[in-house]
């Protein structure tokens, strides 16, 4: 128990205990300053609160040691520490770690990929381009002249033919490419070539393609008959919805009357070039083989002549003997008075007079009409064909001078006037419906002395 100065014990202080080791715990109020002047006045001085102690200091634990077995250590595969392996890893070399080397390294990975992605869209488009395409049922599909190549895509995916009009210019471009790699010496590759062609059922865009470029379009036939105008030729020509333009009249009597291959989309020049080269041919070769005793005197004439005889008869059996007429006629001086000459002369390249003729025609001069003139007309009156050719230039061995027709499609041949004058009155009474001809003796009406 603690006491006081008179040595009695305070209160609260344990029994027994001892005073700290630490003199600077404890608080000497007799060295303060001012404590005796304050005992000394019997005043009790303030209580000064006691200085904080400071703050225990306890040594530091010794850290453990450590225990090599104690340390948890991971092996690596190899059996070596990360330094070892850090320390054994090859560093890059100074190449390795140049700009240019990445550069490079990127852009060869970058054509690593687009030539594997560009296989790939080969192949894709390879499969594409042989593939069956989408034609149901076999279709003929025209192609216009001057078409470019997007121009007939449209056109074939339009008609279905093809799926897609990009896929036939991607096709046709590559055939290009591969041409020109190969130096197949076929200059720009495939040619398109415009005009009609067939497509069959399910034919690839390869198919097409070649279709296209072989040239074998669809081809039609126009015939011209013998014995018309080259006016009225090229009316059929325009009436041919197949062909184009607009041509000049050829020459009278310079065309072949033949069975032509046409195109759709060529030209009506086209078309009359060839007759021309055709009657050209013909005329040479019949010329050259001509009766030596025929008074013809070029391969105009020959034509001339010809285009009479085709123009009086449509047999073929007739030909050579209505040609022997005319013959006999010229050689004799003789006017050859056929009447298709004096509708020639009124109608020219019209053809047609539209009427009979009437007297007053047989009498009326023209540069055809050959009641009023000498010898053969200025020109063909017609285009005659290759059999009436032959019969002017080889025509029978005969005296007949007249003939009219009979009323079956033939023609009644005379020798004499007389005989003439009897066969056209029989030609009268046909016309006129009678079942008999006149009587002899009785007149008949005058009639054109070579033919009508």
């Amino acid at each position: 128990m603690a006491q006081s100065n008179d040595g009695s014990q305070q209160a609260g202080a344990p029994e027994g205990a001892e005073p700290h080791a630490d003199s600077s715990s404890a608080v000497d109020v007799s060295r303060q300053p001012g404590a005796a002047g304050a005992s000394a006045a019997g005043q009790v001085p303030p209580e000064v609160p006691p200085e904080p102690a400071p703050p225990e200091r306890v040594p530091p634990e010794p850290a453990p040691r450590k225990s090599p077995v104690s340390r948890t250590t991971v092996a690596h595969p190899s059996g070596r520490s990360a330094a070892a392996r850090a320390a054994a890893a090859p560093k890059p070399s100074r190449s390795a770690r140049h700009p240019a080397v990445t550069i490079m390294s990127g852009i060869f990975t970058f054509l690593l990929f687009l030539a594997v992605g560009g296989g790939l869209m080969a192949w894709s488009a390879e499969r594409a381009f042989y593939a069956p395409g989408p034609l149901a049922t076999e279709k003929v599909v025209n192609i216009p002249r001057g078409a470019g190549v997007r121009d007939m895509g449209d056109i074939l995916e339009r008609e279905g033919v093809i799926g897609n009009a990009l896929f036939f210019v991607a096709g046709v471009a590559g055939q290009k490419l591969v041409a020109s790699q190969k130096g197949t010496g076929e200059g720009d590759g495939p040619k398109l070539q415009a005009g009609e062609y067939v497509f069959k059922p399910a034919q690839s865009l390869a198919g097409v393609i070649d279709t296209i470029t072989s040239g074998k379009v669809v081809v039609h036939q126009i015939t011209i008959p013998e014995g018309l105008t080259s006016q009225q030729v090229v009316k059929r020509l325009m009436d041919n919805e197949l062909l184009t333009g607009t041509p000049a009249v050829p020459v009278e009597g310079s065309l072949l009357p033949e069975t032509y291959r046409i195109t759709r989309g060529q030209s009506r020049d086209e078309v009359l070039k060839q007759m021309a080269e055709a009657q050209r041919k013909v005329v040479a070769a019949i010329w050259a083989k001509r009766a030596s005793d025929v008074p013809l005197r070029s391969p105009q004439e020959l034509v001339t002549l010809a285009s009479i005889v085709e123009k009086e008869t449509g047999k073929d059996e007739e030909r050579q003997r209505v040609a022997a007429v005319f013959v006999n006629r010229l050689g004799k001086k003789m006017r050859l008075q056929s009447d298709p000459t004096i509708i020639y002369g009124i109608v020219g390249g019209r053809g047609s007079l539209g009427r009979p003729i009437s007297r007053t025609d047989i009498s009326t001069p023209t540069a055809y009409n050959t009641y009023a003139i000498d010898g053969l007309p200025p020109g063909p009156i017609c285009n005659p064909g290759r059999e009436a050719l032959a019969a002017a230039a080889n025509p029978a061995r005969t005296r007949d001078l007249f003939f009219v027709a009979d009323g079956t499609g033939g023609h009644a041949f005379a020798e004499t006037l007389n005989d003439h004058n009897k066969n056209v009155a029989r030609w009268r009474a046909i016309e006129q419906g009678a079942a008999t001809p006149p009587a002899p003796g009785q007149p008949a009406a005058p009639a054109p002395a070579a033919g009508n």
